[in-house]
Parts: structure tokens; sequence; C-alpha cells
């Protein structure tokens, strides 16, 4: 078991997510999480984020966690591995990086940004 969560670039986390079975959370403002963001994720705040650590399966589910810029979502993934998940991913340069690379390799649909 890991004690620290890694960090992946998007591309990274696209290859993670196109495996399968992994858990997307976003931890940004609701509205921002409503205005776009990666498909298939769920916006969590800190309430949800505490339920979420009580029901889900900790040490086979891979769990992928992203905010604006990269930053929060570190504390959120430290606080995952402290709470026994032991796959844990943060997404380095956040939304906005990910968003910027799909804005230039693909043209992505108004629902999804």
């Amino acid at each position: 078991m890991t004690n620290k969560y890694q960090e992946l670039d998007w591309l990274g986390a696209d290859a993670l997510m196109a495996q399968g079975g992994v858990i997307v959370i976003d931890v940004r403002a609701e509205g921002s999480y409503q205005e776009a963001h990666i498909p298939g994720s769920m916006n969590l705040d800190l309430q949800a984020l505490q339920n979420f650590c009580k029901r889900e399966d900790r040490a086979d589910q891979a769990v992928l966690v992203y905010c604006y810029h990269g930053i929060s979502s570190q504390s959120v993934a430290q606080h995952l591995i402290q709470n026994g998940f032991t796959q844990v991913y943060s997404l380095k340069g956040g939304f906005e990086e990910w968003k910027t690379h799909h804005l230039k390799s693909s043209a992505l649909t108004q629902k999804i940004l």
C-alpha cells in the first residue's frame, strides 16, 4: 500500500480513464462543474467527499481527483490515501490543462465543454 497519491498529466489521466473502472472526482465549485467537466466525473464537496470515503471500496478502486489547476486536488487525493484508498491520482494542471489539450486535439461537444 502506498502512502502517497500519484500525479498524472492529462495524457496519463486519459489513459487511466480509457482503461475503465476509475472514479473521477471533480472538487471544483458546483457552478464550474455544471459549466464544463470531464465526462463521467462526479462533483463532490467536502460533505459528499466524507460520505464517499465511508461507502466506497478502498482497495480495488482507482480514483482520479481534479480541481481547477491541480493544487486543491492534491490535498483531496492525500485525504483519500489517509482514508485507506490505495490507487489515488491527482490531475496535474487540473481541469484547465485537460481542457486546453482536448480543445487542441478534438472537437468536443457543447455538453462536455
